[in-house]
């Protein structure tokens, strides 16, 4: 098994993949169950994933059935490299829930943060230029997907 990167896929990138069956949010997916990259999952991403996942509204239209979301959330999961989050560095962020998923990325030595929402992640009181915070999209290109 060779992991090319180790991420943090933001709860909005999961959701946008379990939504479609196509396009970078699911490439992102892809590239974990395929070993190429490393996911990071903490107590309170893991938190956040299941107060997301049982939301039956986000997932009137979707392609799978609940069955299915939860088989995938599992695959997911089993992949994922379980981190401690040990000290709370509190980047005050414009949105007080992404300061948990930073976090995560720090304590687990990740190099990206894949994420919908870029713009949640500016603007932070610390910065930590050795975390980069990419799209689906731009991360895919990176990696240069499918090889």
């Amino acid at each position: 098994m060779h992991v090319e990167r180790i991420i943090v896929v933001d709860t909005n990138v999961f959701v946008a993949a379990v939504r479609s069956a196509k396009g970078s949010n699911r490439d992102i997916l892809r590239l974990c169950l395929n070993y190429r990259c490393e996911p990071l999952m903490g107590t309170s991403l893991f938190l956040e994933f299941e107060d997301v996942m049982g939301r039956e509204s986000l997932f009137r239209e979707c392609p799978i059935s609940s069955r299915e979301r939860d088989n995938l959330f599992r695959a997911f999961l089993s992949v994922c490299r379980w981190t401690h989050v040990y000290y709370s560095w509190r980047p005050n962020l414009g949105d007080e829930g992404d300061n948990h998923v930073l976090e995560l990325a720090l304590a687990g030595g990740a190099q990206t943060i894949v994420t919908n929402n870029i713009k949640d992640f500016k603007g932070g009181e610390l910065a930590f230029p050795e975390v980069r915070i990419l799209r689906p999209n731009e991360f895919i290109k990176e990696t240069s997907w499918p090889r």
